[in-house]
């Protein structure tokens, strides 16, 4: 992984921007947060990120950061940007609905074909967009980097059909959207902070859980779940939130050196989470997990399941939001 970062940063920093006068650059300190793990891709998309600030500050800034959740879950370290006490944070958008609504159309079940797709979306106008929605409630998202698609572990049984799902106790984000995906599939869906996740699967407080195939090796769920079926049933960025308080004290020549740096991360931080996304499902495998994938006609089964779920979360959303994307979706099919 490291080896990676280094090459695809070497060949960002060379085919970047000149180095701005270092007057306009103060000494700073900044921190970043966030619930994963360092082993995660994460880690080395703030490594990058740390490198190309080093690079354009010439050593002025630090860039901190703090992992799996010591500052606090994913929405309690966003709450601190807004009030402007901390920096920044690399968050799921899942948790931060309640701040802006919009970010739950990444929630809708079964939204995008494959990786490239949400890239096409996310990089685009439909990202800038949501960017500017952000900026309304204190936060300027710098860039988008992958979570991924998600799959179900449980310590029940194999996901092979839509039946499957009932009755289970299968934690899910801090929001409606995947809470009422998963009641519509059967579950007994629970509500919890990605913390608390691993203690309650190995306590049995619940059964099962749902996360890309990366985040499950790096949190080591294998060692408290049996079963792993690719369910594939969402996708979720990450967001590179700064504080925007914070942000509007910085130079002109500061914010973009935000900007610039947090896209280099993206880079190696999606190009890393790839390359791990196979290596991370034949780790899981190796530590114990019996893996399945879903038959085409049993996965339109439950895709039908959660189809209410569009037009439910709609107005909440904004009929707008999901227009857009959907259109933007459209057009990268040839609809």
């Amino acid at each position: 992984m490291k080896t990676l970062t280094k090459l695809t940063l070497t060949t960002a920093l060379v085919a970047g921007v000149a180095m701005p006068a270092l007057a306009d650059i103060s000494t700073r300190t900044i921190t970043v947060s966030n619930g994963v793990a360092e082993s995660h891709p994460v880690g080395d998309g703030v490594e990058a990120m740390r490198a190309c600030m080093t690079e354009r500050t010439d050593g002025a800034w630090t860039l901190n950061a703090f992992w799996s959740s010591a500052l606090g879950d994913d929405l309690t370290a966003t709450q601190a940007l807004r009030s402007g006490t901390q920096e920044m944070v690399v968050t799921s958008s899942s948790p931060l609905v309640g701040i802006e609504p919009a970010l739950g159309v990444f929630d809708l079940p079964f939204l995008f074909s494959d990786a490239d797709e949400a890239d096409a979306i996310l990089d685009g106008d439909f990202g800038d967009f949501i960017a500017e929605r952000m900026e309304n409630s204190g936060l300027v998202n710098l860039a988008y980097w992958e979570n991924g698609f998600r799959n179900l572990t449980n310590s029940v049984r194999p996901i092979t059909r839509l039946e499957d799902f009932d009755g289970m106790r299968v934690r899910v984000m801090q929001n409606n959207i995947f809470l009422d995906t998963f009641q519509a599939l059967g579950t007994n869906a629970t509500p919890m902070a990605f913390g608390e996740v691993f203690t309650a699967l190995e306590t049995r407080a619940i059964d099962a859980q749902e996360n890309p195939y990366v985040t499950i090796d790096t949190s080591q769920f294998y060692e408290v779940q049996d079963y792993l079926s690719a369910t594939q049933h969402a996708y979720t960025p990450f967001m590179v939130l700064f504080s925007a308080p914070i942000f509007n004290t910085y130079s002109e020549t500061e914010q973009e050196i935000l900007r610039d740096c947090a896209v280099v991360g993206r880079d190696v931080q999606r190009s890393v989470s790839r390359e791990l996304s196979d290596v991370s499902l034949n780790n899981v495998q190796e530590a114990g997990m019996a893996f399945n994938e879903l038959d085409g006609a049993e996965l339109n089964r439950i895709r039908a399941a959660v189809e209410g779920v569009y037009e439910k979360h709609a107005e909440s959303i904004g009929i707008d939001v999901i227009d857009m994307m959907q259109a933007e979706l459209a057009k990268l099919r040839g609809e």
